[in-house]
């Protein structure tokens, strides 16, 4: 039986509840709702960013993050899907966090009015086996005192496949939210009132899911981006847990070859493979 919501990890899916200014009210909702404000009030607007950050020499790498912005106080948000495990991925999150926050300063800035930069990522992979929780808060503590005198980076992980509480047990928006990337596509229309509630964000973010409500061109690039990503998925999770560094690297090339031939995007390319630019552009150069 074909289901009536799509996949909100699919990576056009993500971007098209998360990322577009349409559903702008929607991306305010869900950092409210997942960020700890100690210090300043909510957020209530944000500036969507480049999600390309260019590197600042030659050298280094150009990276894609799947929603980046601001809010109204400067303050930035890096919002990131991880549905394969990666080894290293809390290293790319530090890396992410790092960039944005040296591209803030510009010829003759001063570090004083360097901003604060979040970074939040849904993981569908658990990420600290040796932690309970499923959603995790890291910030800079002195070590003796353990006071928060370095604020200005926060990583939240929201590791899916900790979470088990049913429909009938939801108690909170982020238990709501992570009972939606979880299982979003299997909701059925009688337990949609169950799950939303009296929040209505959750009501319009099941909305944007609904298949009848795209059109055809949206989903054959959404079927496009569900396939490659499932096999690409598989044959992650099974070289991680082999270590076959070698033979991972070939399948994520081999995956980045084929959507190209199909002529997908190069962000979505590597939203899905996480290829670095240049690999992917060199690619595209050198296609049969």
């Amino acid at each position: 039986m074909l289901s009536k919501f799509l996949d909100p990890k699919n990576d056009v899916c993500f971007r098209k509840i998360f990322g577009t200014e349409k559903n702008k009210d929607i991306l305010i909702h869900f950092l409210n709702d997942m960020v700890t404000f100690r210090e300043r009030h909510p957020i209530t607007d944000v500036t969507f960013l480049k999600t390309v950050q260019d590197p600042e020499t030659a050298a280094q790498k150009t990276s894609i993050v799947d929603v980046l912005c601001r809010d109204e106080h400067g303050h930035q948000y890096i919002v990131e899907l991880q549905v394969a495990k990666e080894k290293g991925f809390e290293k790319r999150a530090q890396y992410y966090a790092a960039k944005a926050y040296s591209s803030q300063m510009k010829v003759g800035g001063a570090y004083a009015d360097l901003k604060e930069i979040i970074f939040i990522a849904i993981a569908d992979f658990i990420m600290f086996p040796k932690k309970e929780a499923y959603k995790s808060d890291h910030i800079i503590l002195d070590r003796a005192t353990q006071s928060n005198d370095l604020k200005d980076f926060s990583f939240t992980f929201l590791e899916l496949p900790k979470f088990k509480k049913r429909i009938d047990n939801l108690s909170n928006m982020v238990e709501k939210w992570s009972y939606f990337f979880l299982h979003a596509e299997e909701t059925r229309e009688e337990d949609l009132a169950s799950i939303i509630g009296s929040d209505g964000i959750i009501e319009r973010v099941y909305q944007e899911l609904n298949r009848f409500s795209w059109n055809e061109e949206e989903l054959l690039t959404y079927d496009q981006a569900e396939k490659y990503a499932g096999s690409y998925k598989a044959s992650m999770d099974q070289r991680y847990d082999e270590g076959m560094e070698k033979g991972r690297e070939e399948g994520i090339i081999q995956t980045a070859k084929e959507m190209i031939k199909k002529n997908f995007p190069l962000d979505l390319i590597h939203d899905v493979t996480k290829l670095a630019i240049e690999k992917i552009e060199e690619l595209m150069r050198n296609r049969d």
